[in-house]
């Protein structure tokens, strides 16, 4: 697992920004249980800022209920949950959102009948001009963020999104919460069903995301693309995290024998 904590933590920069050597994320301890069932055992894991971290696993491993927790959907039974070494407690999405936590889940909640613009400013409609909305200034802080993370395939930021395809689509997901000073950004299967050259963007768009300083986690079952652009894998098992590990360190074959066992057979699987 994670390294366990040890001294003192520094404290939080009043700008808000990561100190030294403190994870922007930190579990602790961290456990679920829906009824007779443990979701969540005991999860110790850190999602550093700038990087990305694959969160894999078996279907029933617990990603899905660890990444609502972490989004304000569920609530953990225990454990501790600090954001840039300071303990938070997360109760709501809105709770979520308001430390910059943004979450793509596999559906993205894009409205087709809807164009970028509005989906991207959807429920955040707040650029007004006098009593009406500041389409102007909308539509510029829209295209400026797709600029900055070089989505240049979409024809209009008029485009309904139904027009759109599944990488186009990704990324106006995507965009939609950086837009929103997003510091950790979460996806879930981001290249589920996408083609080649559409599951090529959306990574190309991960990579700029940690390139820009900010946090990645990635649900996805693709270990080809997991081994693509992350820096970091935990693997879930059972509920369990059964490792967290810097890519170097882990191979596709044995990332598998992690998820189907929860240990590995040349005994290497020590928890960290």
């Amino acid at each position: 697992m994670s390294e366990e904590l040890t001294g003192s933590r520094p404290a939080a920069d009043p700008a808000g920004r990561e100190p030294e050597g403190v994870p922007l994320l930190s579990l602790r301890g961290i456990s679920k249980r829906f009824g007779p069932v443990q979701a969540l055992n005991d999860i110790n894991l850190d999602v550093p800022a700038g990087q990305v971290t694959a969160l894999v696993g078996d279907n029933g491993a617990g990603k899905s209920t660890l990444i609502k927790a972490i989004a304000g959907i569920h609530t953990f039974d225990s454990g501790e949950l600090l954001w840039n070494g300071n303990q938070v407690h997360i109760a709501t999405p809105h709770d979520s959102s308001a430390l910059g936590i943004e979450t793509v889940y596999q559906d993205l909640a894009l409205c087709d009948n809807l164009d970028i613009v509005q989906n991207m400013f959807l429920g955040r409609e707040d650029l007004h001009y006098g009593r009406l909305l500041d389409e102007a200034a909308m539509e510029t802080k829209a295209n400026q963020t797709l600029r900055d993370l070089s989505v240049t395939t979409v024809r209009s930021i008029r485009q309904p999104v139904f027009s759109l395809s599944g990488g186009q689509r990704q990324a106006v997901a995507v965009a939609r919460a950086v837009m929103w000073d997003a510091k950790l950004v979460i996806m879930d299967e981001p290249t589920a069903a996408l083609g080649v050259s559409q599951t090529a963007m959306v990574l190309k768009l991960i990579e700029r995301l940690s390139s820009q300083g900010i946090a990645v986690l990635v649900v996805s079952h693709n270990l080809n693309d997991v081994f693509q652009v992350a820096d970091r894998v935990a693997v879930m098992y059972l509920g369990t995290l059964a490792r967290t590990a810097p890519i170097s360190e882990l191979t596709i074959n044995s990332t598998v024998e992690l998820i189907t066992t929860g240990s590995l057979s040349d005994g290497s699987d020590r928890r960290q």
